[in-house]
């Protein structure tokens, strides 16, 4: 069986890439499954024909395995599980993994005001969009949503080194959804690094990383999905190389009630749903993990906010907006510098 962690999907990305021959004396390695509550596939060339396909599978499902023990919400004996179980607010100790991903997360909250939060799950459960809720397609009632938010912000609940968490209330609780696939990726990535193998895709639910080039020998091609849940179609073509990659969407989880569009995307200063026009951010990292995070952050900030924050921070970032005026099906593009002058 292989290992489940179910992070919910955001906005995607999906492989333009129509894999071609590899060249002479050159093997393809393809593999896919089911994890994360989503789906991956890996595709690699192994040049010299020397990888055992079943060790590099073993190898992945094993990588996998470690990843859901450590941060599955999902799984009540996983690591971070045990940390929002424990109603302490002495430090508890966690592997490096962990502390390594909510470091990564704090660092992308402070760079967006608190915006993007990690302990924001009691939010989004009160809004119907959680694990254990079911979508309720109303507003929370306010004392619901004013409890819910008194209990969640990361820079004041929660302290992280590198051997350790701390709560700084002992309700806090922390959630993975935003973070935790890119991380998966980059885990795949290095398992598959270690065969020796130097070009190769790791996908996971969408999040994505490129490593060498594709069988072609040019970078890969990565198609960025049209923000719209009907069309399900590419709107623009990215080339990466040795980069992790995500995009995140609010057109595949809503709710619309009396006219008014109610957006997963949830905004932890106000504890509800953005409701500015950017309908999807793709972003460009030096790994996944990074790129999952800053899409999603990105997508709570809103294009304005967000190319602010991406060009000083030297960020690859693509906002796509609603706009009636615009030309393609009412959409419109927005780059940082760093993301145009990869595409250049």
């Amino acid at each position: 069986m292989t290992p489940s962690i179910k992070f919910s999907r955001r906005g995607f990305i999906v492989s333009a890439l129509a894999l071609s021959a590899c060249k002479r004396g050159a093997a393809l390695l393809e593999l896919s499954g089911n994890t994360m509550g989503t789906s991956y596939s890996i595709a690699a060339v192994d040049h010299e024909r020397s990888v055992d396909k079943a060790a590099l599978e073993a190898a992945i499902f094993a990588t996998l395995s470690k990843v859901n023990a450590q941060m599955s919400n999902w799984d009540a004996s996983s690591e971070v599980s045990r940390f929002n179980s424990a109603s302490t607010t002495t430090p508890v100790a966690v592997s490096p993994e962990l502390a390594q991903v909510v470091a990564a997360a704090a660092d992308v909250s402070h760079a967006t005001d608190g915006q993007f939060d990690i302990t924001l799950g009691p939010v989004i459960e009160a809004w119907g969009f959680g694990a254990t809720t079911t979508l309720s397609a109303h507003e929370p009632a306010p004392a619901t949503l004013a409890k819910a938010l008194d209990s969640v912000g990361q820079s004041k609940s929660l302290v992280a080194n590198k051997a350790s968490l701390q709560k700084s209330r002992s309700d806090t609780q922390i959630y993975l959804s935003s973070i935790g696939k890119g991380f998966g990726v980059d885990q795949v990535a290095q398992t598959v690094a270690g065969f020796g193998l130097k070009d190769f895709m790791v996908e996971i639910g969408g999040d994505l990383y490129l490593a060498g080039a594709n069988t072609d020998g040019q970078p890969w091609q990565i198609g960025i999905e049209s923000p719209d849940a009907i069309a399900k179609q590419a709107f623009d073509i990215a080339k990466v190389s040795n980069m992790g990659m995500a995009t995140s969407g609010d057109y595949r989880n809503y709710f619309e009630n009396d006219g008014q569009r109610y957006s997963h995307i949830i905004d932890a200063k106000t504890g509800r749903p953005v409701s500015h026009n950017t309908a999807s951010v793709t972003v460009l990292a030096e790994n996944a993990m990074l790129a999952d995070a800053w899409a999603t952050a990105m997508l709570v900030v809103g294009s304005k906010r967000g190319l602010e924050i991406a060009n000083d921070r030297d960020l690859a970032v693509m906002f796509i907006d609603r706009d009636d005026e615009a030309g393609q099906k009412g959409f419109k593009t927005t780059s940082s510098k760093r993301f145009s002058t990869l595409q250049a």
